[in-house]
C-alpha cells in the first residue's frame, strides 16, 4: 500500500534564487532538492512515495510548499498547494495542473504541475501501465496472472524507491558517495524503460550531487564517513560485518570489592552479629562485635575472579547478617539481601557507594525487614577506573531510607513474590548417548529407545529448581511448574534455563538460555510484572553429533555463540506478589516443584509451513587446510536440512481426518497440499560437492562461475511473524539511527562544516522511523497466540516510540552547533534503547545456519538470525537480509574460533536468502541479481513456482578493477622488533594481489595500484553500477621463515563507471578515503586508499583511461597510485626538539649504551646527536633540528611520523631498542595566534582586586573581566560588611560560631579536612549545576534568544566557579548555604585524581614517547601496552608550511637554532632536593589471610631506596602515613619517582600492594611551576608557612623575566601592574609578635594566583595541593589496589635552602574522661511476677559502654523489686577514652588475639550506650531496652520524666541536638527502646542521667570515685522496704521461688531418679535370679 507523488514542474516563479519544495501527508514530509538560481519555472521532477499502513481516506489532504531556499536564514514560503484524496482514492490516478495560494489564502500566479498515484491493499485500485514495472521475462513468465494473488504488488518490492531520492540515483560516487546515501537502491521498476539510455544527464545530475551539501534539505544526507563500508546504499546487497569474533566467552579478570561499614536496627534483642560477604561460591565473615544490634565493623574485602563477563553478571552478591556464630556452631540466620554482580557492574562508576542494604529472612517473608547494613560494592573489570568518592569523614547525617543499596527506580519496600516458571514439553533434543548400548537393547528386547533422559534445571537468584527426568524421549511432556520466591523486584537480571541430560555418571548439558528479565517486564507506571509465553524458545549449542567428550560443552552452557540447533523448549513465566499478612501463606522461600496445567497446542501460534531459499553467488577465501577435498555447503533451520546428524525426529502436522496432528518424516512427502505444484517438493538443503581451485598460496575459491547453485528447505514452525516483525521495524529504526549517528561523530572527527544539520536530519529521520512503528504495529492479526507479554510489550513499546519520536523532536530543535556533542551522547542513549526494545524475548522462527562440509565433517560456520531474512509485503517489516545477496564470513566453532585462529576466514560467501510462508513463495528470486535463468529438478520442471536447483546466468560483464593502495597507518606489531614488514593483499571475487612487502614499519607508505584484469561479474549492467561486490583486503606481516602472519581485515566497495560514462570528475578520479582495519573485535589502524571498478567496453581496453604516470624502474614493475588521486603535497618543515630518553631497558640482555634516536615521516627524515654514555647523561646535546617533508594539504591524509630508537654498538653495528609511531600530528601543527583574541589585547588596564575577606559572592564579580575594556574597575565591599569588620574587630562578636578559630589550635590538619569538605562542597555543586545547565536547555527552547544568553552567561559563570574553587577561603558552600557558617582556614586544593591529569600531563612544550618493542599479544590476556614499552623518549615536534610568517622571526630575542622552540632552559644536569609528603592511603587491597594488610611507605629515586618499614602501621586498610622524606637527585639520570605501599609480613618477604610512579622531570620543567604549589594566602608563621624558599615578589619578577612581559610594577602599597593586568589586595602582614609590617608580598600572591589572565604567556600555576593517586600492581594490570594521598615538593639545590618540612605527622589523640551518673529510672516495664502477690515487679540495673565491644562496660548495683519500675541508683561510671577530634572517632589500640604480634588501632563512632536490665539469679539476665547517644549531636534529655518521649530518641520529634564536648556538661532524661514481637519500637523505661566531660588533665585535678566511692562520693539512694524481700526472709523466698517457678522441675527431677534406682537394682539382681532360675534352685 502506498501514496506516489510524482512532482514535475512548478512554473511562473518570480525573480531568481535557489528553490526546495516540501510535500506533506499524514504530518510525515519529504523535502526536495534544492534547484540552483532558477528563474521562472522550476523543474524538480521527483518521486515521493509514502507507504501506508491503514487505506487513506477520502478526507485526508496532500500539500505542497515551494520555498526560496536560504542557507543561512530560514527558507521563505513562496505559496502552498493542498488537494483532497477523494479522487485518488477512488481512481487511483490523479494529474493535476493548480495554482497555489499564498499565506492569506490568496490564489497567486504561480503554478503546479503534479501526479498521484494510490496503490490500496486489496489491489484494487491502480491501473499499471507496463513501463511501470518491468520485469525480467525469464522471472516473470506469469507475471500477469500472478500479479493480483496475495494483495502483492511488485510496487512494493523491496526496492520501491524513497521519497527523494531520483536525484541521486545516478549522482554515483560524488563528493558523497552514492554507496554512503544510505537511500535503498531503486531496482527493477526503474530498469528505465526500454527505450531511454540506462543513464541520466550524467552531467547535471553530477553538478547536482555536488551542490547537494548545500542543497537538498541539508539534514537528510548521508555524508560521505570514512569508512566506505559504513553504510550501504544497494537494495541487493547487505551490509557485511565487518567484526569477526563473540567477545563474550573470553575469561577476563574481575574484582569485587566490598566494604562493610556497620548495621543498624538489626531485629533482636542483645546479640552478637557477624556480617557474611558471599559472592559465587566465596565467603568472607567480618569480626564478631559483642551484645549490640547496631555493630560497627569498617572491614573491607577483596574477590577476585578471572571468568566470563557472561557467568561473571550471574554471580549472586549476598549479604547475611548472622546471630552469635562461633567455631562450634554456625549461628542463626538474621537477614539477608541479594543482588547479582550485574546489577553492580551497571551501575554509573561500577559501584554502590555508602548505601544501606536491607535485610530479609527468606524463612520467614511475613516478617518485616530485619535491619540494615551499610556497605561499599566495587566491580571492576580490567581497565575500569572507578573513581571512589573522597574517603573524607563521613560525617553527614546517615539517612537510610535516602541511601537504600538499590538500583535507580527500584522501590525501596520490596514486596514478597512467587516466580512460576513453567516447563510444558521440549522437541527436537539430540541424543546424548552413543547407539552401541542401545543396539545391544534392540537385539536383545527389541525395543528402539530415544537415546536422551531429559530434565530442566532453572537457576535463578541464587537457587535452583529441576523438573523430574523423563526417560529416554527425543520429545519429552513435563507439564511441570518450578515456584521460586523471592523478593520483587528481583536484584538479578537473569533467569537461566537449562535442559540436561540425565546420566548415571554426571549430567550435563543440552541446551540454555537465558531469561532477561528487564525485557519481559516493564516497570514505568503502565509496565507489566514479568510475564512470558506459554512460548517456545530456540536453544543452541555445540553441533548434533554426540561424542563423549564434546569439546564444544561450553557452548551448551550459554558461554559464547552456539554453533547448532540444539532443542527447543515450550515455556511460561508468571509473578504473583504474595500478600505476606494473609496466615494460609506458607512463609518458606525454598523452590517448590508442583504440576502444571498444560496449554493447548494452538496456543502457541498456528502451525504454518516456511519456505527458505538460499543462492550461493560465490564462495571464496577458502583456508588452504580445507582446499584438498570436495567442499559442499548445508544451511539448516532448527533440524530441518541437518542431512549429517538432524533429526532425531522430524515434526511434520500432516491432516487426518480427526484434524489432529501427527509427526511424520520429512523425507516421506506427503504431496496433498503440494498438488498445486504439481509434483514432490524435496528439501535440497546442501549444495553439491565441489573441488575448490586455488586462488593464491592462502586461499581457494569454488569455480561456480555461471551456475550458483540453491538450496532450499520446508519447515513448519508456529506462526508468530509479528513479533519478528515488530523487531524488524525497530531494528530498521536503530540501523538508520547508527548510521546518521556515524556519520555525525565522522563529520566532527574530520571537521567537516554542519555536523548539527546532519544530526537534525538524523533527528527527523528517527522521529518519522517512530510514527511510522506506531502505524505498522498496530494493525495485528489474530488474537488467540498472543501472550500476555505480547500485549504488554507492544503497548510499552508504542508508548516508548511515541515518547522517543516526540523526544527526537523536541531534541531536533535544541540542536545548535556548540550543543551537537551533548545531544550527540543523549541520541547515543536513544538508539541503546531501541536495540533493547527490538530484542524479542519469546523467540519463534530458530536461526539459520550455514555450514561448510570438507569430507562430511563440519569445519566452519555462519549464523544468521532468522528474523533478518523473514520476508513481508511491507518493506519496514521484512528483515534487513531478506531477498538480498550477504556476504558471510564463515568462522570455526566454538573455542577454537577464539583468538587468532577465529581471525583467519574459513570462506567467504556471498549468499542469498529469503524465509517466508509457503504460501508467499512466488517472489523468492525478486533481489536476486537479474539476468539468469533458473534450472529445476526433473520432477519441477515447467512448474513456475517449484524453486530451481541452481540458477545459470546468462548475462555477463567485463570488468577491469584499479586498487589504489597509498598507505596504512597504526598497524599491529607482529615482530620482536615491535615493528612489522606488512603487505596488503586484495580479494576481488575469485582474484586477489598483493602490494610489494615493506620491512620494519608500522605505517607503510606503498603508494601502488593494483590493477585486476579479466573480472567477470554476472547480472545486469546497472545493477552492478549501482551495487558491485564487495573487496576485502588483508593486511599480513611477511616472515622469512613460515607463513605470514595476519594483522587485520577491512571492505571496501569499488566506485563503478560503466562502459558508456565518462571519466571525468566529480566521481572520477575517486578520493582516497580511510578505511578502518579490524583483527577479531579490536581495531588495528587504519587503510587509506581507493577503488574503482571499470567496465570493459565493446571496444576493449582502450576505452579505458590510460594507466600513465611512471612505473617506478627501482621498484620493479610496480606502477604508483595516479595523479588525481594521490593527495595535493605542499612543503612543509618539521622541526624536532631532542631533549633526552629515558628508562632504556636491555636489549638482548645487553645495556644501551650509546643511543641514538632517528625521526622519519614521508620518506624523509633526521637523526639526533649521539648520547655518549647514557648512564652518565642521557640528554642529548644538540637540542633542535629540522628537515623539510612534501605532505599532504589536508591535514586528515598526513602519514604518521616514526620515533625510533637505535643503539650503535662497535664496529658500525646498531641495534633497534623500541620505535613509536605518531599516528596523528595534528596536536604539532603550528597555528599562529589570533591577535585579536582577548587575552592578547594589551590596551587598557583591568584591573583585578583581591580583598582577602571577601566571601565567595564577592569574587563572582571581580575575577575575570572582560579583556578589552579600558576601564579600571574596583569592586567594593559592602557597607555592611565593613561594619561587620569593625564590630569583630572591637570584639563585639554576637554570633559565637563565627568567631576565628585560635592559630595554635590549627595546625596542617585542619587544613586538610576543611580543603576535603570543600572539594566535596563543589562536587556536589558540580553535580547541581550540570542538572542546571539541562533545565537551562530546555528553557532556551522556549524563550527564544533572551534564554540563550543566560545560559551563555552561566557556562562562563561556572568557568568562574572552576578557578574559584582554589580562592573560596574556606566558604565552600557557596552563596546559597548561609546556614553551616564555617570557621575561616586557609586551605589547600585536594584533587581527587593524579595532578598530571589536571595540568595535561605537563606536557606543555615537553612530550614523552613511549618507546614500543616485541608483539603485541594475541589473546588480550597476554601483553599490554605497559610490558611492551622499552624506554620513552622526550622531545617535542612543531609541524609548519614552509614560509612561515615574518612576525616570528622577528619577534625580540629570537634565536634561529631553536627555531619554534624558544625559551627552552638547557637541558645540562641539575641537582634537586625532592621532599616527597605522604599523607594517607585508603582502600589497601588487603594482602593478609585475615584480611587486612600491614602497610608501610617505601620510596625509590634514582639509586635512593627508602624503606619506611619500623613504621609500619598494623592492620589497617585506610593508613595515615603523615609523613614527609627528603631525597636528593640530580636530573636528568634520576628523574622516575616511584612511592610504593608494602605490607610488612613478620615472616618472609614483604609484598608489595601496590605503587604509583611519578615524572618529576616534566613537573620540574613545566610552564604550570609544579615544583612547590602556591599556597592561598601568605604567612610568615602558623600552620600555613610559606614553604617556598622564593618568596612571591621573586616567583613573579621571574617569570615574568622568562616570559618577557612588561612588570611586574609594585605601588602604591596594595597594587601590582603586570603587562596590562593590576591586581590590588592587602598591604601589611603580620609576624608572630603581632607587629604589622607594609609588604607587597599578597599583590604578588594574587598575581600569580590568576597568572593564567596574563596576556600570551598565561597558565594556571599549580596551587598548594593533596593529590591522590591510584596504586597499581603489576601483577594486577589495570586494576586499582587503592589510592595514595600525597604531595611532592622539588627545589634546585643552586638556590638559597628551603626551610625545615612541614609537620604533617598524625593527630594524636587527645586524652578525655567521660563522667556519667545515673541517677534514676522510671516507667521501667516489669518482667517478674512477684511471689507472693502475683504482682508484676523488675530487678532493674542499668550498664553503659562507651567503647565498640563493651571492654569496658559497667553495671550499677541492682534495684530489687521495683512495682512502680522506678528505680533509684547514684551510680557513677567512670569512661577514660582517646578521641580524635577532626574525625570524631574514639581511637582503641588492643591485641586482636592471643596470637597477634602487636596492637590493633581500630577508629570507632564516639558513642554511649545505655541500656536496661531486668536481674535473675538462676537464669539469664533480661534485657529491657537501651538508648544510643552519639556523643557529638545527641538529643538534649528533657527535664522532666513525663516530658521524656519515645520520639526523642527515634527522631520524629524535632529535639535540639547537642554535643558533649561543646557542652562538657549535660543532664536529662532520655527514653530507653527495644522492639516488640512486630519489629516496631516500644518505650521500655526511661532513666536520668547526667554526663560530664574532662580532659586527661583536667580528671586528673579534679579526680571521682567510681560508682559511690570516695573520692567525692555519691549519696546512697533512698528505696523503699519492699526492694529488699530477699534480705529479710531468704528462706521464704527461696520456698516461693522453689514453689512457682521450679515445682515440676524438681518433681520430675526426683521420678527420674527413682526410675534410674530401680533399673540399677534390677541389672545387679538379674545374674542372680538367672543362675536360680536355670539352676532350678
Amino acid at each position: 500500500m502506498a501514496l506516489i507523488v510524482h512532482l514535475k514542474t512548478i512554473t511562473e516563479l518570480k525573480g531568481k534564487g535557489d528553490r526546495i519544495a516540501k510535500v506533506t501527508f499524514r504530518g510525515h514530509s519529504f523535502y526536495s532538492r534544492v534547484l540552483e538560481n532558477c528563474e521562472d519555472e522550476a523543474e524538480f521532477d521527483e518521486t515521493f512515495r509514502w507507504p501506508v499502513g491503514s487505506n487513506i481516506d477520502g478526507n485526508e489532504m496532500l500539500e505542497i510548499q515551494v520555498f526560496n531556499y536560504s542557507k543561512v536564514f530560514s527558507n521563505k514560503i513562496i505559496g502552498t498547494f493542498r488537494m483532497v484524496l477523494q479522487q485518488v482514492v477512488e481512481e487511483g490516478y490523479l494529474e493535476v495542473m493548480d495554482t497555489l495560494i499564498d499565506d492569506n489564502n490568496a490564489i497567486i500566479k504561480t503554478s503546479i504541475c503534479v501526479e498521484v498515484r494510490y496503490q490500496a491493499a486489496d489491489g484494487s485500485v491502480g491501473s499499471w501501465n507496463d513501463g511501470e514495472f518491468l520485469g525480467d521475462d525469464s522471472l516473470q513468465g506469469e507475471e500477469k496472472d500472478s500479479q493480483e494473488t496475495d494483495g502483492l504488488l511488485p510496487g512494493s518490492h523491496r526496492g520501491s524507491r524513497q521519497p527523494g531520492e531520483k536525484s541521486f540515483r545516478r549522482a554515483g560516487k560524488s563528493v558523497f558517495s552514492a554507496m554512503k546515501l544510505g537511500k535503498s537502491r531503486p531496482h527493477k521498476e526503474e530498469q528505465q524503460r526500454q527505450d531511454e539510455p540506462a543513464v541520466l544527464e550524467m552531467e547535471d545530475l553530477d553538478r547536482l550531487a555536488i551542490h547537494l551539501g548545500d542543497g537538498l534539505d541539508p539534514d537528510s544526507i548521508s555524508l560521505a564517513s570514512v569508512t566506505a563500508l559504513t553504510t550501504n546504499v544497494s537494495n541487493k546487497r547487505s551490509k557485511p560485518d565487518i567484526k569477526m569474533e563473540p567477545s563474550a566467552g573470553r575469561p577476563m579478570d574481575y574484582q569485587v570489592s566490598i566494604t562493610v561499614i556497620e548495621a543498624r536496627q538489626l531485629v533482636g534483642l542483645n546479640m552478637d552479629p557477624v556480617v557474611c560477604v558471599e559472592v559465587g561460591d566465596d565467603k568472607k565473615y567480618t569480626s564478631m562485635k559483642e551484645s549490640t544490634n547496631c555493630p560497627y565493623y569498617n572491614e573491607y574485602f577483596v574477590f577476585d575472579f578471572h571468568s566470563a563477563p557472561d557467568v561473571m553478571f550471574d554471580k549472586i552478591i549476598k549479604i547475611s547478617v548472622i546471630h552469635s556464630k562461633n567455631l562450634l556452631r554456625s549461628g542463626t540466620l538474621v537477614g539477608s539481601f541479594k543482588m547479582d554482580v550485574g546489577t553492580v557492574y551497571s551501575q554509573p562508576e561500577h559501584q554502590f557507594h555508602h548505601k544501606w542494604a536491607i535485610l530479609s529472612d527468606p524463612d520467614d517473608i511475613s516478617a518485616g525487614l530485619k535491619g540494615y547494613v551499610k556497605c561499599d560494592i566495587a566491580v571492576v573489570g580490567k581497565g575500569d577506573n572507578i573513581k571512589t568518592p573522597h574517603k573524607a569523614n563521613e560525617t553527614e547525617e546517615d539517612d537510610i531510607e535516602g541511601n537504600l543499596l538499590l538500583p535507580e527506580g527500584v522501590p525501596a519496600e520490596r514486596q514478597w513474590a512467587r516466580f512460576y516458571v513453567k516447563i510444558y514439553r521440549a522437541e527436537g533434543l539430540p541424543r546424548m548417548n552413543t547407539s552401541l548400548m542401545a543396539n545391544v537393547k534392540k537385539a536383545f528386547i527389541g525395543e528402539n529407545k530415544d537415546l536422551v533422559d531429559p530434565y530442566v534445571q532453572v537457576f535463578f537468584a541464587g537457587q535452583k529448581g529441576k523438573t523430574s527426568v523423563q526417560k529416554s524421549s527425543y520429545e519429552p511432556l513435563w507439564n511441570e511448574q518450578i515456584v521460586f520466591t523471592d523478593l520483587f523486584p528481583p536484584l538479578c537480571k537473569r533467569m537461566k534455563v537449562q535442559i540436561r541430560d540425565s546420566d548415571k555418571v554426571n549430567d550435563v548439558a543440552i541446551g540454555t538460555h537465558f531469561i532477561d528479565l528487564r525485557k519481559i517486564s516493564n516497570d514505568g507506571d503502565k509496565g507489566f510484572l514479568p510475564t512470558l509465553g506459554p512460548a517456545w524458545v530456540n536453544m543452541y549449542g555445540s553441533t548434533r553429533n554426540y561424542t563423549l567428550l564434546d569439546e564444544h560443552q561450553d557452548l551448551n552452557e550459554g558461554l559464547g555463540e552456539g554453533v547448532s540447533f540444539r532443542a527447543r523448549l515450550m515455556l511460561g513465566l508468571a509473578v504473583e506478589i504474595l500478600d505476606t499478612s494473609n496466615p494460609e501463606l506458607t512463609s518458606s522461600t525454598e523452590v517448590q516443584l508442583e504440576q502444571a496445567t498444560p496449554v493447548s497446542d494452538s496456543c502457541t501460534g498456528k502451525m504454518e509451513e516456511f519456505f527458505l531459499f538460499g543462492a550461493f553467488l560465490e564462495a571464496s577465501m577458502i583456508d588452504r587446510k580445507n582446499g584438498d577435498k570436495p567442499i559442499t555447503f548445508e544451511v539448516t533451520i532448527g533440524n530441518y536440512g541437518n542431512q549429517v546428524d538432524g533429526m532425531s525426529r522430524p515434526q511434520r502436522p500432516k491432516k487426518k481426518e480427526g484434524g489432529d496432528e501427527e509427526e511424520v518424516d520429512l523425507i516421506q512427502n506427503s504431496s496433498d497440499d503440494e498438488a498445486d505444484d504439481g509434483g514432490d517438493l524435496v528439501s535440497v538443503s546442501s549444495s553439491p560437492p565441489m573441488r575448490p581451485q586455488i586462488t593464491d598460496r592462502n586461499y581457494f575459491h569454488l569455480p561456480y562461475l555461471d551456475r550458483k547453485p540453491c538450496i532450499y528447505i520446508k519447515s513448519w514452525w508456529q506462526d508468530q511473524r509479528r513479533r519478528l516483525y515488530n523487531a524488524n521495524i525497530m531494528d530498521r529504526i536503530a540501523d538508520k539511527l547508527e548510521e546518521g549517528l556515524n556519520d555525525v561523530q565522522e563529520m566532527i572527527k574530520t571537521e567537516k562544516s554542519y555536523p548539527e544539520r546532519r544530526l537534525r536530519g538524523v533527528l527527523e529521520e528517527l522521529s518519522c522511523g517512530c510514527y511510522r512503528f506506531l502505524s505498522l504495529a498496530d494493525k495485528d492479526q489474530s488474537q488467540s497466540s498472543k501472550t500476555r507479554l505480547d500485549r504488554e510489550r507492544l503497548k510499552s513499546c508504542m508508548r516508548e516510540m511515541e515518547s522517543m519520536g516526540q523526544q527526537a523532536k523536541a531534541l531536533r530543535a535544541q540542536v545548535k552547533r556548540h550543543t551537537v556533542r551533548d545531544k550527540l551522547k543523549l541520541v547515543q542513549n536513544f538508539l541503546q534503547k531501541l536495540r533493547f526494545l527490538a530484542d524479542e524475548p519469546q523467540h519463534s522462527i530458530p536461526d539459520v545456519f550455514i555450514w561448510m562440509m570438507n569430507n562430511n565433517k563440519r569445519i566452519a560456520y555462519a549464523r544468521v538470525p532468522s528474523k533478518d531474512v523473514l520476508f513481508s509485503i511491507v518493506e519496514e517489516e521484512a528483515g534487513k537480509d531478506c531477498a538480498k545477496v550477504k556476504t558471510l564470513f564463515l568462522k570455526l566453532p566454538g573455542k577454537r574460533g577464539l583468538g587468532s585462529a577465529g581471525w583467519t576466514v574459513q570462506a567467504k560467501l556471498e549468499l542469498y536468502l529469503w524465509l517466508g510462508l509457503n504460501k508467499q513463495r512466488k517472489d523468492f528470486l525478486c533481489g536476486l541479481p537479474c539476468g539468469f535463468e533458473e534450472v529445476k529438478a526433473a520432477q519441477g520442471l515447467g512448474l513456475h513456482s517449484f524453486p530451481p536447483i541452481s540458477l545459470c546466468y546468462t548475462k555477463k560483464q567485463a570488468f577491469q578493477l584499479r586498487a589504489h593502495m597509498y598507505q596504512a597507518r597504526s598497524l599491529f606489531a607482529a615482530d620482536s622488533s615491535g615493528l612489522s614488514d606488512p603487505f596488503a593483499r586484495v580479494f576481488f571475487i575469485t582474484q586477489s594481489q598483493c602490494t610489494e612487502v615493506l620491512n620494519e614499519t608500522l605505517c607503510p607508505t606503498w603508494d601502488q595500484m593494483l590493477v585486476f584484469d579479466n573480472l567477470e561479474l554476472y547480472g545486469e549492467a546497472h545493477e552492478l553500477r549501482d551495487d558491485p561486490p564487495i573487496i576485502v583486503i588483508e593486511i599480513y606481516d611477511q616472515d622469512t621463515m613460515g607463513k605470514a602472519d595476519f594483522m587485520g581485515r577491512t571492505f571496501a566497495k569499488p566506485v563503478v563507471k560503466m562502459a558508456d560514462e565518462d571519466y571525468c570528475p566529480p566521481r572520477f578520479p575517486p578520493q582516497l578515503e580511510y578505511y578502518q582495519i579490524y583483527r577479531g573485535n579490536a581495531t588495528a589502524g587504519d587503510l587509506l586508499a581507493a577503488f574503482e571498478l571499470l567496465q570493459i567496453g565493446p571496444a576493449g581496453k582502450a576505452d579505458l583511461p590510460p594507466i600513465n604516470g611512471p612505473v617506478d624502474t627501482d621498484r620493479g614493475p610496480i606502477m604508483p597510485v595516479p595523479l588525481g588521486i594521490r593527495p595535493v603535497l605542499s612543503k612543509y618543515r618539521i622541526e624536532v626538539l631532542f631533549w633526552g630518553l629515558r628508562d632504556l631497558k636491555r636489549v638482548n640482555l645487553a645495556q644501551v649504551d650509546r643511543p641514538r634516536v632517528d625521526i622519519e615521516c614521508a620518506g624523509r627524515g633526521v637523526q639526533s646527536s649521539l648520547i655518549h654514555n647514557y648512564k652518565k647523561n642521557p640528554n642529548f646535546n644538540t637540542l633542535v633540528k629540522w628537515f623539510e617533508v612534501d605532505l599532504p594539504e589536508n591535514e586528515l591524509l598526513h602519514p604518521p611520523l616514526n620515533i625510533r630508537v637505535v643503539d650503535c654498538r662497535a664496529f658500525g653495528r646498531y641495534t633497534l631498542v623500541g620505535s613509536h609511531a605518531v599516528s596523528s600530528l595534528r596536536r604539532f601543527i603550528y597555528r599562529p595566534p589570533d591577535r585579536n583574541s582577548p587575552n592578547w589585547n594589551t590596551t587598557g588596564e583591568i584591573v583585578v582586586n583581591m580583598e582577602p575577606e571577601a566571601p565567595v559572592k564577592k569574587l563572582e564579580t571581580m575575577v575575570k573581566l572582560d579583556a578589552t575594556s579600558d576601564a579600571v574597575v574596583k569592586v567594593d565591599v559592602t557597607e555592611e560588611e565593613k561594619d561587620k569588620k569593625k564590630k569583630k574587630k572591637k570584639g563585639t562578636a554576637e554570633e559565637p560560631e563565627e568567631e576565628e578559630p585560635d592559630e595554635s589550635m590549627l595546625d596542617w590538619w585542619s587544613k586538610y579536612f576543611s580543603s576535603i569538605d570543600t572539594m566535596k562542597e563543589q562536587l556536589k555543586q558540580q553535580e547541581s549545576t550540570a542538572v542546571d545547565a539541562e533545565d537551562k536547555e530546555e528553557m532556551d527552547t522556549t524563550e527564544g534568544p533572551k534564554g540563550h544568553m543566560k545560559g551563555k552567561e552561566k557556562a562562563k559563570a561556572s568557568k568562574e566557579e572552576k578557578k574559584k574553587k582554589v580562592q573560596n577561603q574556606g566558604q565552600g558552600q557557596g552563596p546559597e548555604v548561609p546556614e553551616k557558617k564555617k570557621p575561616k582556614i586557609d586551605e589547600l586544593k585536594v584533587y581527587p585524581k593524579e595532578l598530571e591529569s589536571e595540568f595535561d600531563n605537563f606536557e606543555d612544550w615537553l612530550h614523552t614517547f613511549n618507546l614500543l618493542r616485541g608483539k603485541i599479544g594475541d589473546d588480550e590476556d597476554s601483553s599490554t601496552e605497559e610490558e611492551r614499552i622499552v624506554g620513552r623518549f622526550k622531545g617535542s615536534l612543531c609541524v609548519y608550511k614552509v614560509p612561515l610568517p615574518e612576525d616570528i622571526s622577528r619577534e625580540a630575542g629570537y634565536d634561529p637554532t631553536y627555531g619554534m622552540f624558544q625559551g627552552i632552559p638547557s637541558n645540562d644536569p641539575i641537582n634537586v632536593l625532592v621532599r616527597v609528603y605522604v599523607v594517607r592511603a585508603t582502600d589497601l587491597h588487603p594482602a593478609d589471610i585475615n584480611g587486612k594488610a600491614d602497610p608501610y611507605i617505601a620510596i625509590r629515586l634514582g639509586k635512593t631506596d627508602i624503606r619506611d618499614k619500623e613504621n609500619y602501621i598494623s592492620k589497617q586498610l585506610n593508613p595515615v602515613f603523615g609523613k614527609s622524606f627528603d631525597i636528593e637527585a640530580s636530573f636528568p639520570m634520576e628523574s622516575l619517582l616511584t612511592v610504593a605501599v608494602y605490607d610488612w609480613d613478620l615472616v618472609g618477604t614483604d609484598d608489595l600492594i601496590g605503587e604509583t610512579k611519578i615524572d618529576l622531570e616534566n613537573r620540574y620543567y613545566s610552564k604550570h611551576r609544579a615544583t612547590c604549589g602556591i599556597a592561598q594566602t601568605y604567612s610568615i608563621h602558623g600552620y600555613n608557612i610559606w614553604r617556598d624558599p622564593m618568596k612571591p615578589t621573586q616567583i613573579l619578577s621571574r617569570l615574568c623575566k622568562e616570559g618577557k612581559v612588561d612588570g611586574p610594577h609594585f605601588g602604591p602599597p596594595g597594587r601590582v601592574k603586570v603587562a596590562n593586568r593590576v591586581f590590588t589586595g592587602p598591604s601589611e602582614i603580620e609576624d608572630e609578635n603581632g607587629q604589622r609590617k607594609t609588604t607587597d608580598e599578597h599583590v604578588a600572591l594574587a598575581a600569580l594566583r590568576h597568572w593564567e589572565d596574563i596576556p600570551r604567556v598565561g597558565c594556571p600555576l599549580v596551587p598548594e595541593h593533596v593529590e591522590t593517586r591510584p596504586l597499581l600492581n603489576p601483577d594486577k594490570p589495570g586494576i586499582e589496589q587503592g589510592r595514595l594521598e600525597l604531595w611532592v615538593d622539588m627545589f634546585p639545590m643552586d638556590m638559597p635552602a628551603p626551610g625545615t618540612p612541614l609537620d604533617i605527622s598524625p593527630r594524636k589523640p587527645k586524652k578525655y574522661e567521660l563522667r556519667v551518673v545515673v541517677w534514676n529510672t522510671d516507667e521501667v516495664v516489669l518482667e517478674d511476677d512477684d511471689f507472693f502477690t502475683g504482682e508484676k515487679s523488675s530487678d532493674i540495673f542499668v550498664r553503659g559502654w562507651l567503647k565498640g565491644q563493651q571492654e569496658d562496660k559497667q553495671d550499677t548495683d541492682v534495684h530489687y523489686h521495683s512495682l512502680t519500675g522506678e528505680g533509684n541508683f547514684n551510680w557513677r561510671y567512670l569512661f577514660p577514652f582517646d578521641y580524635l577530634a577532626a574525625e570524631e572517632k574514639i581511637v582503641i589500640s588492643k591485641k586482636e588475639s592471643m596470637f597477634s604480634w602487636d596492637e590493633t588501632e581500630y577508629k570507632i563512632p564516639a558513642r554511649l550506650t545505655l541500656q536496661i536490665w531486668d536481674a535473675d539469679h538462676f537464669s539469664a539476665d533480661d534485657f529491657l531496652g537501651a538508648i544510643e547517644l552519639d556523643l557529638n549531636r545527641f538529643p538534649r534529655g528533657a527535664k522532666t520524666a513525663k516530658q521524656c518521649s519515645m520520639e526523642m530518641a527515634t527522631g520524629e520529634m524535632e529535639v535540639p541536638l547537642v554535643s558533649i564536648f561543646k557542652q562538657k556538661r549535660v543532664k536529662g532524661w532520655w527514653p530507653l527502646l527495644a522492639r516488640n514481637e512486630n519489629d516496631e519500637f516500644e518505650l521500655t523505661g526511661k532513666v536520668e542521667a547526667e554526663l560530664h566531660l574532662l580532659t586527661a588533665e583536667e580528671a586528673e585535678k579534679n579526680p571521682v570515685g567510681l560508682a559511690r566511692n570516695e573520692p567525692d562520693p555519691l549519696e546512697k539512694p533512698n528505696r523503699p522496704d519492699t526492694a529488699f524481700v530477699w534480705f529479710l526472709n531468704p528462706l521464704k523466698s527461696i520456698k516461693y521461688l522453689i514453689c512457682t517457678r521450679y515445682k515440676w522441675l524438681i518433681i520430675k527431677i526426683v521420678l527420674a531418679l527413682l526410675g534410674l534406682l530401680m533399673l540399677a537394682l534390677f541389672l545387679y539382681s538379674l545374674p542372680g535370679y538367672m543362675v536360680k532360675k536355670l539352676l532350678g534352685a
